[in-house]
């Protein structure tokens, strides 16, 4: 049968755990690092990636515009083709940028108005309480 080894005293207990906690600590952070390191890579590629894929969808949209005045092209001089197509894109930049406005504004101010609103009344009522 096997004796329990001794029992260390509370203090000898202490002193080793105060000299393995900051070789914890290191280690966790080592392993954090580690990994986050791993994660910005993954992130990168797939931010590369992502840009890739815009820049295709860029000339694959660029293709179908010369295609869409090519087509026209076919019943009507190559300059009025591309001036049609050319206006249509405009109108529709126009329509985007106008959202965009109407949408902007309704964002401003970047105050939360509702909250303020909200603590305002709070503050009054905690106002009222006291008098």
């Amino acid at each position: 049968m096997q004796s329990p080894p001794p029992e260390e005293p509370i203090g000898a207990l202490v002193h080793r755990l105060s000299e393995q906690i900051p070789e914890l600590v290191r280690s966790e952070l080592r392993l954090a690092q580690a990994e986050l390191t791993e994660k910005g890579k993954k992130a990168g590629i797939g931010i590369g990636m992502f840009s890739v894929a815009g820049l295709l969808a860029f000339f694959g949209v660029a293709t179908l515009i010369t295609t869409a005045i090519l087509v026209l092209a076919l019943w009507l001089p190559a300059w009025a083709a591309a001036l049609i197509v050319a206006g249509v894109l405009l109108i529709v930049a126009g329509g985007a940028a106008l959202a965009g406005k109407r949408e902007v504004q309704q964002a401003t101010p970047p105050a939360p108005e509702k909250t303020i609103a909200s603590v305002r009344a709070d503050v009054e009522a905690v106002k009222g309480a006291h008098r």
